[in-house]
C-alpha cells in the first residue's frame, strides 16, 4: 500500500521557498522601479518593528561537489576574495541609499559556495563593513555555513566574535563509497573536530546537513551517519532528499549513472528510517526535512507558531523584508522578489557601474499574497484557514475537491474553514501546497522544472 502511494505522489514539484515559484515569476511586469518601491514600503512597515534580513552569498569552492544545485565558481586562487568583498559592500551601499534610514539587522546567514573558503580577515571586513550603514537588532540572529575540511579554530572564533551564534556543518553522509561518488571526502574526525570546537567557543545552536537518497546509498549508510551524529549530538539537524537535477546544472550532477540513485520505494525507507532513528535519539521534526532538539530555538519557533520560511530555508524569526547580496542572490520584500545576476563578471560590471545587480523578479498580486500565506502556513505549521476572509480564494472549493484523494489516504483532515495535515501527511506536504499553487496548475510546465516530491 505504501509503495502504491510513493508512486501514486512522487511527481515534480516545488520545495516552496516562495511562492509563486521562481520559474513562474512574471519577468515581464518587473521593473526595478517596482522593486525599489516595494523595498521601500516593506522597510518602512517593518525596520523599526522586527528589523530585516540578510543573505550574503560567498560563490567561491576550492572543489566541485557533485550533488551540490547551488551557484559557485571552483577556485583554489584565493586572490578573489577582496575584490568579492568590495563588491558586496558597494552593493549594500547602494541598498542603504535606496533605504535612506539606517537598518535594523535582525538575521545574516552567509551561505554558498563555501564562506570559509574566506579568510578570517576578509570576513571580518565583509561584516564590520556591513555595520558601516546598519544597526545590530537586540534579539539578533547570524549564521553561516561551514564546510568541515577547510573551517579553521579561528574562522569559527572570528564569527563568533562578530556575533555569530549558529552555524550548520555540511556531512551529507558519512560513506566512503557516496562521499566518493559525490565528491565530497571528509572523514568524521573533521566533522567531530569543529563540531566541539564550535561547542567550546560557544556557539548556541549547531547544524548538521544530511541526505538520503545520494548515489550508491544504502540503509547501512543512513544509520551509521545518523549513530555518528548521535555522538556528536547537533542541536537541529537538515534531513534533506537529493535533489537530482542535472537538466539545471548541467555535467555537474552527472558524476555517476541516474541508476546509481536510490529511487521511489527504495529512497523512502531510507527516509523512514532516518527520521525513526532521530526521533529515537530525542529530535523532533519541525517543518519540512529539518529536526531539532527541544533546546533548539528552531524547535521553540515551530511550538509557538512563529516558524518562518524562505529562500534561506526555515528561520526561528521572520523578517518581513529580506535582502540578498552577492552573485545570483535572491531578496524578499513580501510584495515582490528580485534575483541578482548569476554570473560573476556581469555581477562585477554591474556594481562598478553603481546598477543593483538585478536581472530578473516578480511583483506578487493580490491573489499570489494569499495563496504565499497559505503555502507558508502548511510548510511551517501543516495547518492553514481561510475563515478570515482576507485569507479566502474563490477556488478554494476547488482547490478542496483536488485534495478529496489525499484526504481518502489519510495525509490530511479538511474541515468548513481548515485543512490539516496528518502525520501520515507530512512527508507529503509538496503534494498538498501544489493544490494551492494556481500559477502551476494554469500553466503546467513542459519541461523539467522540480525535483521529485518524494
Amino acid at each position: 500500500m505504501k509503495n502504491s502511494l510513493i508512486q501514486k505522489y512522487n511527481v515534480p514539484g516545488p520545495r516552496y521557498t516562495s511562492y509563486p515559484t521562481v520559474p513562474y515569476w512574471d519577468e515581464t511586469n518587473f521593473s526595478y522601479e517596482i522593486w525599489a518601491r516595494t523595498l521601500r514600503k516593506s522597510f518602512k512597515e517593518s525596520n523599526t518593528s522586527e528589523g530585516i534580513s540578510l543573505y550574503i552569498h560567498l560563490p567561491f569552492c576550492e572543489s566541485l561537489c557533485t550533488f551540490c544545485g547551488c551557484n559557485k565558481r571552483i577556485t583554489k586562487n584565493h586572490s578573489v576574495e577582496s575584490p568579492y568583498i568590495e563588491a558586496v559592500l558597494k552593493e549594500w551601499a547602494l541598498y542603504c541609499q535606496i533605504l535612506e534610514e539606517k537598518p535594523i539587522i535582525k538575521e545574516i546567514h552567509l551561505g554558498g559556495g563555501t564562506p570559509t573558503f574566506f579568510s578570517t580577515e576578509n570576513l571580518g571586513d565583509l561584516i564590520n563593513g556591513i555595520f558601516s550603514h546598519a544597526i545590530k537588532a537586540k534579539n539578533y540572529e547570524f549564521s553561516f555555513e561551514g564546510h568541515p575540511n577547510n573551517t579553521s579554530y579561528q574562522h569559527l572564533q572570528k564569527l563568533y566574535d562578530l556575533g555569530f551564534r549558529r552555524v550548520s556543518f555540511g556531512v551529507q553522509d558519512y560513506s566512503e563509497k557516496v562521499q566518493k561518488a559525490i565528491h565530497r571526502e571528509q572523514p568524521f574526525h573533521n566533522v567531530a573536530k569543529v563540531t566541539f570546537w564550535a561547542r567550546e567557543i560557544g556557539y548556541t545552536s549547531i547544524g548538521h546537513d544530511i541526505i538520503f537518497g545520494l548515489p550508491f546509498q544504502e540503509i547501512k549508510d543512513v544509520v551509521d551517519t545518523i549513530e555518528k551524529t548521535k555522538s556528536l549530538l547537533p542541536d537541529r539537524l537538515a534531513f534533506y532528499s537529493y535533489a537530482h537535477v542535472p537538466w539545471i546544472k548541467g555535467n555537474g550532477q552527472r558524476g555517476f549513472k541516474d541508476d546509481d540513485i536510490p529511487k521511489d520505494e527504495k529512497k523512502r525507507i531510507l527516509y523512514e528510517i532516518g527520521k525513526k532513528l532521530l526521533h529515537k535519539n530525542g529530535y523532533h521534526e519541525i517543518g519540512m526535512d529539518h529536526f531539532a532538539l527541544k533546546n533548539d530555538s528552531l524547535y521553540e519557533a515551530y511550538e509557538n507558531g512563529k516558524l518562518h520560511r524562505n529562500f534561506m530555508g526555515y528561520s526561528s524569526s521572520k523578517t518581513q523584508l529580506m535582502i540578498g547580496l552577492g552573485v545570483s542572490s535572491i531578496s524578499d520584500s513580501w510584495y515582490s522578489f528580485s534575483q541578482n545576476v548569476k554570473k560573476l563578471e556581469d555581477y562585477y560590471e554591474l556594481i562598478a557601474n553603481d546598477e543593483l545587480p538585478i536581472f530578473r523578479g516578480h511583483a506578487l498580486t493580490c491573489e499570489d499574497l494569499i495563496i504565499r500565506k497559505h503555502i507558508l502556513n502548511l510548510m511551517c505549521q501543516f495547518e492553514t484557514s481561510w475563515s478570515d476572509e482576507s485569507n479566502y480564494l474563490e477556488e478554494i472549493p476547488e482547490i478542496l475537491l483536488q485534495l478529496k484523494e489525499m484526504e481518502k489516504d489519510g495525509f490530511l483532515a479538511i474541515s468548513k474553514d481548515s485543512l490539516h495535515v496528518t502525520e501520515a501527511g507530512k512527508p507529503y506536504v509538496r503534494n498538498i501546497c501544489m493544490a494551492f499553487d494556481l500559477r502551476l496548475k494554469r500553466k503546467a510546465p513542459e519541461t523539467e522544472l522540480f525535483s521529485m516530491t518524494i
